[in-house]
């Protein structure tokens, strides 16, 4: 854990893009054997929205890279790096990050995918902020864009009514009066909890052949009880110890963006951190888990109409397939 030394580091920007595709629990219950009532008991979510068919992930987070461009008064050939976490690309090869560069005309700009589950865009985050406080860069655009609809086995109720599709953006850069300063970051893992959240086929490890497809091991698989121990296990004493590397106590943060997995999970972490719900961003209702879009998709909420003001912390904390997990302390 570690403060952010050298030049200050600012969120500049914000943006998000949700597709217009909306799918209801009861709309859920036409495609999978399954309830409202047992959808809202086990997640919270009421709905999701869905990419149509002409919605890829990069043309998610080229519409929320866009906003956060226009929002942060940041020209696309000012930026240095495009960086996009993403657990659902278009393709393997190539990445979204590198298209992303090309579609906002960032000509001089790099361009990568960040893999690491849910905290991916929160990875990106670290990244960009140590590259700008080192002088690397001097703007960044950080994506997280998921497709997950895609993705998911639609016959396997436990899993695909916990996801939707989305992507959140920020541009960083050299902090300035009334941007967010990202002021302490850390990140981890715990490998050893890795088959919690696993996609088994289509790569080198299990190549695609009849039978994977036959099997269905083309689409994510998730253990959703170990994962809510995992998370409940390890995320509090994590965050605390957090906080107490910043220098703070988990009461002197005005507001807390934690990975939108599902209610249960968000009531269990602020019950045992004594945290009051209503300091928690929340928004897993109308979108489900959008994976590694949704602490993006959040901070953009949470900044856009208000709730953020002048002189506030803020701590964004996300946690995910790997398992990976980590947080960040920014000051408003």
């Amino acid at each position: 854990m570690a403060a952010i030394e050298g030049t200050p580091v600012g969120i500049l920007g914000t943006g998000s893009y949700l597709p217009g595709r909306i799918i209801t629990n009861f709309d859920m219950e036409k495609i999978v054997d399954t309830t409202n009532e047992w959808i809202l008991e086990r997640s919270g979510i009421r709905e999701r929205h869905v990419a149509s068919e002409d919605e890829s992930n990069v043309f998610l987070a080229e519409r929320a890279s866009k906003d956060a461009l226009r929002d942060a008064g940041i020209e696309a050939d000012e930026v240095d790096m495009v960086m996009v976490g993403t657990n659902s690309p278009d393709r393997l090869l190539p990445g979204v990050g590198p298209i992303l560069q090309s579609k906002l005309g960032a000509s001089g700009a790099g361009g990568m995918d960040i893999q690491a589950g849910c905290p991916g865009a929160l990875y990106g985050i670290v990244a960009a902020a140590g590259g700008i406080a080192s002088g690397i860069w001097n703007n960044v655009v950080v994506a997280g864009s998921e497709v997950m609809s895609r993705i998911l086995d639609w016959t396997h109720r436990s899993t695909c009514v916990l996801f939707g599709d989305g992507a959140g953006a920020c541009v960083m850069g050299k902090w300035r009066p009334g941007s967010i300063r990202v002021t302490h970051a850390d990140v981890k893992a715990d490998g050893s909890s890795c088959e919690m959240i696993t996609f088994p086929a289509g790569l080198a490890a299990e190549p695609a052949t009849e039978e994977t497809v036959r099997n269905r091991r083309h689409f994510v698989r998730m253990n959703g009880a170990d994962v809510f121990k995992f998370v409940n296990r390890k995320i509090p004493d994590y965050l605390e110890n957090f906080c107490e590397s910043c220098g703070i106590k988990a009461k002197d943060v005005d507001w807390w963006i934690l990975h939108q997995a599902n209610m249960r999970i968000l009531e269990g972490v602020s019950r045992r951190m004594g945290i009051q719900t209503d300091r928690l961003v929340i928004n897993v209702d109308k979108y489900g888990n959008t994976s590694a879009a949704s602490t993006m998709i959040g901070l953009h909420e949470a900044r856009g109409d208000g709730r953020i003001k002048s002189g506030q912390r803020v701590i964004m904390c996300s946690f995910g397939a790997g398992m990976t997990y980590g947080a960040i302390l920014m000051e408003s």
